[in-house]
Protein backbone atom coordinates (compact mmCIF):
# COMPACT_ATOMS: atom_id res chain seq x y z
CA UNK A 1 0.00 0.00 0.00
CA UNK A 2 0.95 3.58 -0.68
CA UNK A 3 0.08 6.66 1.33
CA UNK A 4 0.37 10.11 0.39
CA UNK A 5 0.18 13.26 2.35
CA UNK A 6 -1.64 15.79 0.53
CA UNK A 7 -1.32 19.52 1.61
CA UNK A 8 -3.47 22.19 -0.10
CA UNK A 9 -2.46 25.46 -0.10
CA UNK A 10 -4.83 27.78 2.12
CA UNK A 11 -3.74 29.20 5.49
CA UNK A 12 -5.44 27.33 8.46
CA UNK A 13 -6.58 30.72 10.22
CA UNK A 14 -9.40 31.32 12.00
CA UNK A 15 -12.88 32.32 11.95
CA UNK A 16 -15.83 34.42 14.62
CA UNK A 17 -18.62 32.41 16.77
CA UNK A 18 -16.44 31.71 19.69
CA UNK A 19 -14.87 32.76 23.41
CA UNK A 20 -11.07 33.59 21.95
CA UNK A 21 -10.42 36.51 20.39
CA UNK A 22 -7.17 36.47 17.94
CA UNK A 23 -7.15 40.90 17.63
CA UNK A 24 -3.84 42.10 16.29
CA UNK A 25 -2.39 38.19 16.84
CA UNK A 26 0.49 38.32 13.96
CA UNK A 27 1.52 35.74 11.90
CA UNK A 28 5.25 35.90 10.32
CA UNK A 29 7.34 34.30 7.86
CA UNK A 30 10.93 33.79 8.25
CA UNK A 31 13.54 31.98 6.52
CA UNK A 32 16.86 31.10 9.11
CA UNK A 33 19.85 31.63 7.26
CA UNK A 34 22.16 29.42 9.38
CA UNK A 35 22.26 27.01 12.47
CA UNK A 36 22.43 30.62 14.41
CA UNK A 37 19.35 31.90 13.44
CA UNK A 38 17.38 28.63 13.44
CA UNK A 39 18.62 28.67 17.74
CA UNK A 40 17.19 32.45 17.70
CA UNK A 41 13.95 30.44 16.96
CA UNK A 42 14.44 28.09 19.47
CA UNK A 43 15.13 30.64 21.72
CA UNK A 44 11.90 32.40 21.35
CA UNK A 45 9.74 29.14 21.74
CA UNK A 46 10.93 28.66 24.67
CA UNK A 47 10.39 32.15 26.27
CA UNK A 48 6.92 32.56 25.04
CA UNK A 49 4.11 30.81 23.28
CA UNK A 50 4.43 30.27 19.57
CA UNK A 51 2.26 28.36 17.43
CA UNK A 52 4.16 27.06 14.62
CA UNK A 53 2.45 26.70 11.50
CA UNK A 54 5.16 25.37 8.71
CA UNK A 55 6.83 23.51 9.68
CA UNK A 56 4.34 22.88 12.84
CA UNK A 57 6.90 21.99 15.60
CA UNK A 58 10.19 23.83 16.27
CA UNK A 59 12.18 20.49 16.66
CA UNK A 60 11.54 20.92 12.84
CA UNK A 61 13.05 24.09 11.47
CA UNK A 62 16.15 23.77 10.03
CA UNK A 63 18.42 26.32 7.91
CA UNK A 64 17.21 27.86 4.48
CA UNK A 65 13.57 26.53 4.86
CA UNK A 66 10.22 29.05 4.71
CA UNK A 67 8.79 29.18 8.39
CA UNK A 68 5.32 30.82 9.41
CA UNK A 69 4.35 30.87 12.94
CA UNK A 70 1.49 33.20 15.20
CA UNK A 71 2.44 34.93 18.53
CA UNK A 72 0.29 36.82 20.64
CA UNK A 73 -0.57 40.85 19.94
CA UNK A 74 1.30 41.77 23.10
CA UNK A 75 4.26 39.89 22.15
CA UNK A 76 4.44 41.15 18.21
CA UNK A 77 6.49 43.79 18.57
CA UNK A 78 8.86 42.20 21.21
CA UNK A 79 8.86 39.15 18.80
CA UNK A 80 9.98 41.85 15.72
CA UNK A 81 12.26 43.66 17.73
CA UNK A 82 14.68 40.17 18.27
CA UNK A 83 14.28 39.02 14.23
CA UNK A 84 15.52 42.77 13.86
CA UNK A 85 18.75 42.93 15.93
CA UNK A 86 19.54 39.56 14.66
CA UNK A 87 19.39 40.13 11.30
CA UNK A 88 16.67 37.44 10.25
CA UNK A 89 14.73 37.99 7.19
CA UNK A 90 11.43 38.36 8.05
CA UNK A 91 7.63 39.69 6.91
CA UNK A 92 4.39 39.60 8.77
CA UNK A 93 2.29 37.40 6.74
CA UNK A 94 -1.04 37.80 8.77
CA UNK A 95 -0.80 41.91 10.60
CA UNK A 96 -4.46 41.07 12.27
CA UNK A 97 -5.36 37.81 12.99
CA UNK A 98 -8.87 37.93 13.63
CA UNK A 99 -9.41 40.32 10.66
CA UNK A 100 -8.26 37.43 8.28
CA UNK A 101 -10.07 34.73 10.27
CA UNK A 102 -13.87 37.08 10.00
CA UNK A 103 -13.29 37.54 5.93
CA UNK A 104 -13.45 33.60 6.25
CA UNK A 105 -17.45 34.27 6.89
CA UNK A 106 -18.72 36.39 3.57
CA UNK A 107 -21.20 39.35 4.56
CA UNK A 108 -24.28 37.11 3.27
CA UNK A 109 -26.51 35.38 5.54
CA UNK A 110 -24.68 31.89 6.78
CA UNK A 111 -27.73 29.09 5.54
CA UNK A 112 -28.44 26.31 7.69
CA UNK A 113 -28.44 23.57 4.69
CA UNK A 114 -25.22 22.43 2.91
CA UNK A 115 -23.46 24.45 1.17
CA UNK A 116 -19.90 23.34 -1.12
CA UNK A 117 -18.94 26.76 -1.45
CA UNK A 118 -18.54 27.81 2.15
CA UNK A 119 -17.23 26.01 5.24
CA UNK A 120 -19.74 23.57 6.95
CA UNK A 121 -20.36 23.05 10.50
CA UNK A 122 -20.15 19.25 11.94
CA UNK A 123 -23.97 18.84 12.28
CA UNK A 124 -24.41 20.12 8.29
CA UNK A 125 -21.43 17.72 7.37
CA UNK A 126 -22.65 14.74 9.38
CA UNK A 127 -26.43 15.43 7.72
CA UNK A 128 -24.89 16.11 4.28
CA UNK A 129 -22.96 12.66 4.72
CA UNK A 130 -27.13 10.72 4.78
CA UNK A 131 -28.26 13.15 1.91
CA UNK A 132 -25.32 12.23 -0.37
CA UNK A 133 -25.73 7.96 -0.04
CA UNK A 134 -29.29 8.10 0.10
CA UNK A 135 -29.46 10.44 -3.25
CA UNK A 136 -26.92 8.61 -4.92
CA UNK A 137 -27.56 4.58 -3.40
CA UNK A 138 -25.98 2.76 -6.65
CA UNK A 139 -22.39 5.10 -6.09
CA UNK A 140 -22.78 6.03 -2.43
CA UNK A 141 -23.06 3.96 1.03
CA UNK A 142 -22.73 5.38 4.19
CA UNK A 143 -21.03 3.49 7.65
CA UNK A 144 -20.09 4.07 11.19
CA UNK A 145 -16.45 2.93 11.65
CA UNK A 146 -16.13 4.18 15.77
CA UNK A 147 -17.02 7.16 17.67
CA UNK A 148 -15.08 9.87 19.01
CA UNK A 149 -13.91 10.83 22.61
CA UNK A 150 -16.83 12.53 23.15
CA UNK A 151 -18.81 9.77 21.64
CA UNK A 152 -19.95 11.26 17.68
CA UNK A 153 -19.87 8.67 14.80
CA UNK A 154 -17.16 8.60 12.67
CA UNK A 155 -19.23 8.67 9.33
CA UNK A 156 -17.40 6.97 6.51
CA UNK A 157 -18.46 7.16 2.75
CA UNK A 158 -17.81 4.37 0.50
CA UNK A 159 -17.64 5.44 -3.47
CA UNK A 160 -17.71 3.29 -6.15
CA UNK A 161 -19.83 1.14 -8.62
CA UNK A 162 -20.61 -2.56 -7.23
CA UNK A 163 -18.39 -4.91 -8.43
CA UNK A 164 -16.35 -8.53 -7.76
CA UNK A 165 -12.84 -8.58 -6.48
CA UNK A 166 -12.61 -4.39 -6.21
CA UNK A 167 -9.34 -2.72 -4.86
CA UNK A 168 -9.33 0.49 -3.30
CA UNK A 169 -8.26 4.04 -1.92
CA UNK A 170 -8.59 5.47 1.29
CA UNK A 171 -9.07 9.39 2.35
CA UNK A 172 -9.71 11.38 4.66
CA UNK A 173 -9.65 14.81 5.77
CA UNK A 174 -9.62 16.84 8.70
CA UNK A 175 -7.24 15.39 10.87
CA UNK A 176 -6.02 19.10 12.33
CA UNK A 177 -9.29 20.46 13.50
CA UNK A 178 -8.38 24.24 12.11
CA UNK A 179 -7.64 23.12 8.61
CA UNK A 180 -11.06 23.70 7.63
CA UNK A 181 -10.59 23.47 3.84
CA UNK A 182 -9.56 19.82 4.39
CA UNK A 183 -12.91 18.27 5.06
CA UNK A 184 -14.21 20.63 2.49
CA UNK A 185 -11.83 19.10 0.13
CA UNK A 186 -13.44 16.08 1.00
CA UNK A 187 -17.05 17.03 0.46
CA UNK A 188 -16.17 18.87 -2.71
CA UNK A 189 -14.04 15.65 -4.36
CA UNK A 190 -17.59 13.56 -3.29
CA UNK A 191 -19.46 16.04 -5.08
CA UNK A 192 -17.18 15.72 -7.84
CA UNK A 193 -17.11 12.08 -7.67
CA UNK A 194 -21.23 11.81 -8.00
CA UNK A 195 -21.74 14.55 -10.27
CA UNK A 196 -19.18 13.51 -13.29
CA UNK A 197 -19.69 9.49 -13.08
CA UNK A 198 -21.02 8.63 -16.40
CA UNK A 199 -20.10 12.18 -18.04
CA UNK A 200 -15.87 12.48 -17.32
CA UNK A 201 -14.33 9.13 -18.88
CA UNK A 202 -11.54 9.51 -16.15
CA UNK A 203 -13.74 9.36 -13.16
CA UNK A 204 -16.19 6.42 -14.39
CA UNK A 205 -13.40 4.50 -15.00
CA UNK A 206 -12.15 5.08 -11.72
CA UNK A 207 -15.61 4.66 -10.33
CA UNK A 208 -16.14 1.76 -12.27
CA UNK A 209 -12.98 -0.14 -11.36
CA UNK A 210 -12.00 1.05 -7.78
CA UNK A 211 -13.68 1.96 -4.84
CA UNK A 212 -13.30 5.13 -2.77
CA UNK A 213 -13.40 5.85 1.19
CA UNK A 214 -13.83 8.61 2.16
CA UNK A 215 -13.39 9.73 5.71
CA UNK A 216 -15.03 13.97 5.70
CA UNK A 217 -13.54 14.42 9.49
CA UNK A 218 -11.41 12.14 11.42
CA UNK A 219 -11.07 14.82 14.35
CA UNK A 220 -14.83 15.34 14.71
CA UNK A 221 -14.44 16.76 18.21
CA UNK A 222 -12.09 19.09 17.63
CA UNK A 223 -13.38 20.49 14.40
CA UNK A 224 -16.31 21.35 16.72
CA UNK A 225 -14.34 22.90 19.06
CA UNK A 226 -13.16 25.22 16.59
CA UNK A 227 -16.25 26.32 15.52
CA UNK A 228 -17.50 27.00 18.97
CA UNK A 229 -14.67 27.98 21.44
CA UNK A 230 -11.27 28.77 19.65
CA UNK A 231 -10.87 28.67 16.18
CA UNK A 232 -7.17 27.58 16.21
CA UNK A 233 -7.69 24.72 18.30
CA UNK A 234 -5.69 20.96 16.24
CA UNK A 235 -5.62 18.56 18.43
CA UNK A 236 -8.48 15.79 19.53
CA UNK A 237 -10.65 16.76 22.91
CA UNK A 238 -9.81 13.53 25.35
CA UNK A 239 -7.96 14.40 28.50
CA UNK A 240 -4.37 13.42 29.50
CA UNK A 241 -4.15 12.14 32.64
CA UNK A 242 -1.98 13.68 35.03
CA UNK A 243 -2.62 16.84 32.80
CA UNK A 244 -4.61 19.82 32.85
CA UNK A 245 -3.58 20.30 29.06
CA UNK A 246 -6.10 18.47 26.64
CA UNK A 247 -6.13 16.70 23.36
CA UNK A 248 -3.58 14.97 21.56
CA UNK A 249 -2.04 15.51 17.91
CA UNK A 250 -4.30 12.63 16.20
CA UNK A 251 -1.66 12.73 13.37
CA UNK A 252 1.09 11.96 15.90
CA UNK A 253 -0.77 8.69 17.35
CA UNK A 254 -0.15 6.30 14.81
CA UNK A 255 2.06 2.92 15.34
CA UNK A 256 4.45 3.96 13.06
CA UNK A 257 7.58 6.22 14.21
CA UNK A 258 5.68 6.88 16.97
CA UNK A 259 6.81 10.17 19.41
CA UNK A 260 9.92 10.81 17.55
CA UNK A 261 11.16 13.40 15.16
CA UNK A 262 8.39 16.10 15.13
CA UNK A 263 6.41 14.90 18.17
CA UNK A 264 6.30 16.37 21.47
CA UNK A 265 5.81 13.89 24.50
CA UNK A 266 4.67 16.73 26.53
CA UNK A 267 0.67 16.73 26.65
CA UNK A 268 0.06 20.99 26.43
CA UNK A 269 1.86 21.09 23.02
CA UNK A 270 0.25 21.20 19.61
CA UNK A 271 1.99 17.95 18.41
CA UNK A 272 2.04 15.85 21.73
CA UNK A 273 1.60 12.70 20.65
CA UNK A 274 -0.36 10.77 23.11
CA UNK A 275 -0.01 8.64 26.22
CA UNK A 276 0.65 5.59 23.90
CA UNK A 277 -0.12 4.95 19.42
CA UNK A 278 -3.61 4.45 19.12
CA UNK A 279 -4.30 5.83 22.42
CA UNK A 280 -7.25 8.31 20.89
CA UNK A 281 -10.33 6.59 19.69
CA UNK A 282 -10.15 8.59 16.61
CA UNK A 283 -6.88 7.13 15.44
CA UNK A 284 -7.54 3.57 16.90
CA UNK A 285 -10.45 3.50 14.52
CA UNK A 286 -8.80 4.56 11.40
CA UNK A 287 -5.91 2.23 11.81
CA UNK A 288 -8.57 -0.81 12.62
CA UNK A 289 -10.28 -0.15 9.66
CA UNK A 290 -7.33 -0.30 7.51
CA UNK A 291 -6.15 -3.45 8.84
CA UNK A 292 -9.43 -4.97 8.09
CA UNK A 293 -9.43 -3.30 4.47
CA UNK A 294 -5.40 -4.66 3.92
CA UNK A 295 -6.04 -6.82 1.43
CA UNK A 296 -8.19 -4.25 -0.90
CA UNK A 297 -6.65 -1.07 0.39
CA UNK A 298 -3.89 -0.15 -1.89
CA UNK A 299 -3.66 3.73 -1.19
CA UNK A 300 -4.05 5.77 1.47
CA UNK A 301 -4.39 9.87 1.05
CA UNK A 302 -4.68 12.25 3.60
CA UNK A 303 -5.59 15.95 3.27
CA UNK A 304 -4.04 18.94 5.41
CA UNK A 305 -3.52 22.04 4.85
CA UNK A 306 -1.31 24.57 4.08
CA UNK A 307 1.69 24.74 1.84
CA UNK A 308 0.77 23.37 -1.17
CA UNK A 309 2.94 19.81 -0.53
CA UNK A 310 2.80 16.60 -1.44
CA UNK A 311 4.67 14.09 1.52
CA UNK A 312 5.48 10.57 0.76
CA UNK A 313 5.97 8.85 3.99
CA UNK A 314 7.14 8.49 6.09
CA UNK A 315 7.23 11.92 7.54
CA UNK A 316 8.94 10.71 11.07
CA UNK A 317 12.44 10.85 8.78
CA UNK A 318 14.08 12.33 6.02
CA UNK A 319 14.92 8.44 4.19
CA UNK A 320 13.43 8.20 0.89
CA UNK A 321 10.35 5.46 1.15
CA UNK A 322 11.62 2.05 -0.59
CA UNK A 323 8.71 2.68 -3.25
CA UNK A 324 10.09 6.18 -3.82
CA UNK A 325 10.13 6.19 -7.66
CA UNK A 326 6.94 4.37 -7.81
CA UNK A 327 5.73 7.32 -5.75
CA UNK A 328 6.97 10.64 -7.70
CA UNK A 329 5.71 9.00 -11.18
CA UNK A 330 2.10 8.25 -9.61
Amino acid sequence: MWALLVLIGAASVSAHLQDLSFDGQKVFRVIPRNDEQVEILNFLASIMEVDFWQPDSVTLVRPKIQVDFRVEAEKSFQVEDLLKESGMEYQVLIDNLQAALDAQFDSKARTASHSYEKYNNWDTIAAWTADIAAQNPDLVSRSVIGETYEGRPMYLLKLGKSGPNKKAIFMDCGFHAREWISPAFCQWFVKEAVETYGKDNVMTTLLDKLDFYVLPVVNIDGYVYTWEKNRMWRKTRSKNAGSTCIGTDPNRNFDAGWCTVGASNYACDSTYCGSAPESEKETKALADFIREHLSTIKAYLTIHSYSQLLLFPYSYTYNLPSNYQELVSL
